[in-house]
């Protein structure tokens, strides 16, 4: 009743596309949740992110939700997380995704879940990491402790949205590091991102994490670009 009430003098807006959105709904509109590109990469062995990582670093297993196109759906969500403060946005993602990620044992059996981490800076002026929300919903279904105290940025850059694809397939050495114990050691790290493009930074955190003895590393992102 209150709900509807509120709904009626302040309707909420769907975040895709910026329409008024029924009351039914949330977040984005049933028309943007149909439209939205799925890549279907958790349902399949040899990936586009599987691939993308292939020589560069060992994962146990990688996949996005979303293809990023320029002006889509997605771009606009990832936007409005990023930018605007919906961390809604992420809390939504990670339970759909959860929901499917919950049935494979690769996923299921990891010990942390990782965020790809914003420097001190940069967290201090947005006020919160884009991934975190994303992060807390896998951690609910899939039952792995998220975990944002053992990746750490060394390093204040520009955002990656800034710059070239040169820019962002050189990133500075040792930009990542890791504080860990004993405990840590020999663990499976999901590490989660927004949005994978060249994957130079997923790379060098991934690198970072390595560091662990017998570290195991796999990956999950909201969203793949092809580069």
């Amino acid at each position: 009743m209150f709900k509807s009430l509120f709904n009626l003098f302040f309707p909420q807006v769907c975040l895709g596309c910026g329409t008024f959105m029924q009351l039914n709904e949330t977040v984005i509109c049933t028309s943007c949740r149909h439209e939205l590109p799925l890549t279907n990469h958790h349902s399949e062995t040899e990936n586009e992110i599987i691939k993308k990582f292939y020589g560069r670093i060992p994962i146990e297993f990688g996949a996005a939700m979303f293809y990023f196109h320029k002006k889509g759906i997605v771009q606009q969500l990832i936007h409005n997380l990023k930018y605007q403060n919906h961390q809604e946005i992420g809390t939504m993602l990670g339970k759909w995704y959860g929901e499917e990620l919950k049935f494979l044992e690769i996923v299921k059996n990891t010990d942390f879940i990782i965020p790809v981490p914003l420097h001190k800076k940069r967290l201090k002026k947005r006020g919160y990491n884009q991934v975190e929300k994303f992060g807390l919903a896998l951690s609910s279904l899939l039952k792995v402790p998220y975990n944002d105290s053992i990746l750490y940025r060394n390093i204040y850059s520009d955002t990656q949205t800034q710059k070239s694809f040169f820019g962002r397939t050189t990133i500075k050495k040792d930009l990542f590091d890791v504080v860990f114990s004993e405990i840590h050691q020999g663990k499976h790290f999901l590490l989660i991102d927004d949005v994978i493009t060249s994957g130079t930074t997923i790379e060098a955190c991934a690198k970072a994490l390595l560091k662990i003895p017998d570290a195991k590393i796999s990956i999950v992102a909201m969203a793949y670009t092809h580069s």
